[in-house]
């Protein structure tokens, strides 16, 4: 969790099974509500889920909307790299979480009839999505599969060696 995360005081690392698991329980809660015309996709969180609810739902149409908004070393003003050409009306818009809700809020303004679905969920986003998932406290820190990796860990008693 880096330390620019004061408010975080809380970890829930996700690994790429577990996301598979969620993204598809999503597409199962997405699958009889309608004949979605195609899926945007929030990047670059938002890319994996859709994937996977673009394969499980046969969606072949994935587009992007790329928004700056979010760094671990600075919360900074929100940049909209590329939009689309859409109200959403009949798409599925997706991301990997809706945290505060301020990258939420542009993208709801963007696309106003689109049906919002995220795997995560934090409370002070969540009233901006239609579906998700899982619901997480504000104060955790959601380590994704692509934010971390595996290393060594030194055997404990090598650590105890260490401290003699």
């Amino acid at each position: 969790m880096p330390e620019t995360q004061e408010r975080y005081t809380k970890t829930f690392p996700i690994s790429w099974e577990q996301l598979h698991r969620d993204s598809k329980a999503l597409a199962w809660r997405l699958a009889d509500m309608k004949a979605w015309q195609g899926i945007v996709t929030i990047t670059r969180g938002g890319l994996v889920p859709a994937s996977i609810i673009a394969r499980e739902l046969e969606i072949r149409l994935v587009d992007t909307v790329c928004i700056s908004s979010y760094d671990v070393r600075d919360k900074g003003e929100s940049t909209i790299l590329k939009s689309v050409n859409t109200d959403g009306d009949d798409w599925l818009l997706v991301d990997d979480l809706v945290d505060t809700g301020q990258t939420a809020r542009i993208v709801r303004d963007m696309l106003p009839k689109a049906h919002f679905a995220t795997v995560y969920a934090k409370p002070e986003g969540r009233p901006l999505v239609d579906t998700f998932i899982t619901e997480v406290s504000q104060d955790t820190w959601i380590l994704f599969p692509w934010d971390t990796e595996s290393q060594f860990v030194q055997p404990i008693v090598d650590i105890k060696q260490g401290e003699r």
